[in-house]
């Protein structure tokens, strides 16, 4: 049995971001929560992820600024961005940066589940 997929959550919205880690477990999935920019980048320099979830509008380091750092450490992660309903534009600007895609809050679980699978899909699985 292969170890569940680690996702790591980045909201400043600590409720939201709590009930989606509850959510995802339930589902089998393996979820850490982050509430800022530099929480989640220290997170991931000590912690393997599969996958980052990243809200776009944070205080202090925004999503994209927060993306970038992952980029640059970690190429290969995949990032989906979520943006807040109409936001549109910070969602297509990120996946032009390199995010895998982006999702619109309120979120759909399983949306979010069929977009981490996708994403997982098209990264070569590093052993």
């Amino acid at each position: 049995m292969s170890d569940p997929t680690a996702i790591l959550l980045v909201d400043d919205e600590e409720e939201f971001v709590s009930t989606l880690a509850e959510r995802l477990e339930i589902r089998g999935f393996e979820s850490k929560a982050a509430y800022s920019g530099d929480q989640a980048l220290s997170l991931i320099e000590s912690n393997d992820y599969d996958v980052v979830v990243l809200d776009v509008k944070m205080p202090g380091m925004d999503g994209l600024e927060v993306m970038n750092h992952i980029k640059a450490r970690r190429p290969e992660m995949p990032v989906i961005l979520l943006t807040g309903h109409g936001s549109t534009k910070e969602g297509m600007e990120g996946m032009h940066k390199g995010a895998f895609d982006y999702l619109m809050k309120p979120l759909d679980i399983d949306e979010l589940i069929s977009k981490v699978q996708e994403a997982l899909g098209s990264q070569p699985k590093s052993e």
